[in-house]
């Protein structure tokens, strides 16, 4: 059976256990950024990120590439459409929910995460230039639509990339108000059995991992990289961050 090395809320592993039920693939799932589990974690991805997955002696890591891996593998049903132009198209958005979705709701989610334990406020006007930049955003995928169904004709990677940022948008004050397409888009996916199955184990989680008080999870150290990193630097931040990296508070790997 597969492992993967997991969390219930990185919105890549939501990506690729999205990836896995709509193929029907049984695996393991290991909590890899729970404390206890991080010495495991390092020993299939020095970066300490997830997903990680592992089949027998293939280790891939990436979320990105662990889905074109179970295209690969379990080519049925497939995760991208048939036509060059579509495929395109789904692998063009899963990079835009994967850089510049996941970007702004990681830093603004810094304090309203329940892993977090922030006692300070947001940088003024960063919550602000954050619901700005997801507009523009939600705007793009509100025009990338047609008026009925999903992005690339049937439900592809596209839809389970974005999915885990757009259900996420009201933990940072965003909403799809004034983007009718989207919304129509959000309650359709909302529909597809293995989004139901996600978001039913999100919720089982967060109350499993946070109802008695105590975080599995590093609760003071945020590890940055790339995207996360250049969108606040380009919005004007730069003096906090490097606050945030002298604090100790942000973390920045070494490439590996």
């Amino acid at each position: 059976m597969l492992t993967l090395y997991d969390n219930p809320f990185s919105p890549f592993a939501r990506k690729v256990r999205m990836a896995l039920g709509w193929k029907g693939v049984p695996f393991r799932s290991i909590d890899a950024l729970a404390l206890d589990e991080r010495q495991r974690l390092l020993d299939v991805n020095p970066r300490a990120e997830v997903p990680v997955l592992v089949d027998g002696d293939v280790v891939v890591a990436d979320s990105s590439d662990i889905a074109a891996y179970l295209d690969d593998r379990f080519p049925s049903p497939p995760l991208l459409p048939a036509s060059p132009a579509l495929r395109a198209k789904a692998r063009r958005w899963q990079r835009i929910a994967d850089t510049a979705f996941d970007a702004i709701v990681h830093d603004l989610s810094l304090w309203s995460w329940p892993t977090h334990r922030r006692t300070d406020a947001p940088p003024a006007g960063l919550l602000d230039a954050g619901r700005r930049d997801l507009a523009k955003l939600l705007a793009a995928l509100d025009d990338a639509l047609g008026a009925t169904g999903f992005l690339c004709g049937g439900v592809s990677i596209a839809e389970l990339a974005l999915f885990p940022h757009v259900s996420s948008l009201k933990l940072v004050g965003a909403t799809l108000d004034g983007f009718p397409k989207v919304l129509r888009w959000n309650r359709d996916v909302r529909a597809l059995p293995v989004v139901r199955a996600d978001l039913e184990h999100v919720k089982r989680s967060a109350f499993e991992k946070f109802a008695a008080g105590a975080s599995p999870y590093e609760a003071e150290k945020v590890v940055w990289r790339g995207d996360r990193i250049e969108w606040v630097l380009a919005n004007g931040y730069a003096e906090w961050f490097h606050t945030e990296l002298a604090s100790g508070r942000a973390v920045v790997p070494r490439p590996v």
